[in-house]
């Protein structure tokens, strides 16, 4: 017999390091001889789509384009640090240092242009597909390549952005250990076959606060990997641990989900800007995966009146809480 069951969970996330410890990001902005702009930080990419957000800030900031944005990172020879690509930090941490240093080579380059238009304040100047402008006569205007070309060494500005935590009082557990917090939901319907233990997700919906979304697409993408990442050791992935051993120690016994195994998914993209937060964004890297799992064991639960405690919920392991029940009930 197939039954089928409803599970909600939400969840809250604070971001960064927290707990008072020192959570810093650190970025260079150098002005090119082509008047693109290149973006130095220690900032690793590891799958969450950093390059592309983090190179839309500094656009953004300066008038550029993405395409006008060398996003260089990875390289500890040249860039700063920038901590880890972890703990959901680096769009809102990074983002704010990438931020803070894209505005000072603004700052920079408008002063240069008062001076090369022979203007007397920087009152009406915009800066906007790579050239200054006076917004009230365009052909007074300059390049940044134009800049560039009169500089004797490249123009290049410095910023750190450290997340603010407090440590948490050991007395009473009180404080302020994480800022920026993230919210998510996780709804999902799932059919159980008694006969079996079988798990379907048949459909599900997933909430997630971004803040601010800089990449709508992305954010998507992050919230049907994430929630694919969770299915996958909620249902699938067990390590077959016996004293000590993995038995499952290949693809071909540990198994995760393909895109065969994905539900439908309505993917709902919450803005609740961040005042902090580089134009509002906040990080969503673990939080859309958090929920997922308990909307899962909650709708199992729905489903056979079985509450599982232990993950994966393999069809094994369910089958048996099943059968237990119906002895207890009988």
């Amino acid at each position: 017999m197939k039954k089928r069951g409803k599970g909600i969970a939400c969840i809250f996330y604070g971001t960064g390091y927290g707990n008072g410890f020192p959570d810093v990001s650190r970025a260079y902005a150098e002005l090119q001889p082509d008047g693109k702009v290149a973006i130095y930080t220690g900032a690793t990419e590891v799958g969450q789509g950093a390059k592309t957000a983090l190179s839309q800030i500094p656009a953004e900031v300066l008038g550029l384009t993405v395409d006008d944005i060398i996003f260089i990172n990875e390289d500890t020879s040249i860039t700063p640090d920038a901590g880890t690509a972890a703990a959901t930090r680096q769009t809102y941490n990074t983002g704010n240092a990438i931020k803070m240093a894209a505005e000072e080579l603004k700052k920079e380059l408008i002063n240069i242009a008062v001076k090369e238009l022979g203007l007397n304040s920087d009152a009406g100047l915009e800066m906007k597909d790579g050239k200054i402008y006076l917004k009230i006569l365009p052909d007074k205007c300059i390049t940044l390549a134009q800049i560039a070309a009169k500089q004797s060494e490249p123009l290049r500005t410095f910023a750190t952005f450290t997340a603010q935590t407090v440590q948490i009082d050991p007395e009473t557990g009180q404080g302020a250990p994480y800022w920026p917090y993230t919210f998510s939901a996780c709804a999902v319907e799932v059919e159980v076959d008694t006969e079996t233990g079988q798990v379907e997700i048949i459909k599900a919906a997933h909430a997630q606060d971004v803040g601010r979304a800089i990449n709508p697409k992305m954010i998507e993408g992050q919230m049907e990997g994430g929630f694919a990442m969770a299915m996958g050791y909620v249902l699938y992935e067990d390590l077959g641990l016996e004293n000590g051993r993995i038995w499952n120690n290949k693809l071909s016994t540990y198994i995760i989900p393909t895109a065969m195994d994905m539900p439908e998914i309505q993917n709902i993209i919450v803005e609740d800007p961040e005042s902090t937060a580089p134009y509002g964004a906040k990080g969503i890297g673990e939080p859309v995966m958090i929920p997922v799992g308990p909307a899962i064991l909650n709708a199992i639960y729905d489903a056979v009146g079985v509450r599982m405690t232990e993950i994966p919920v393999t069809p094994m392991k369910l089958l048996q809480a099943i059968r237990e029940k119906e002895k207890q009930g009988a």
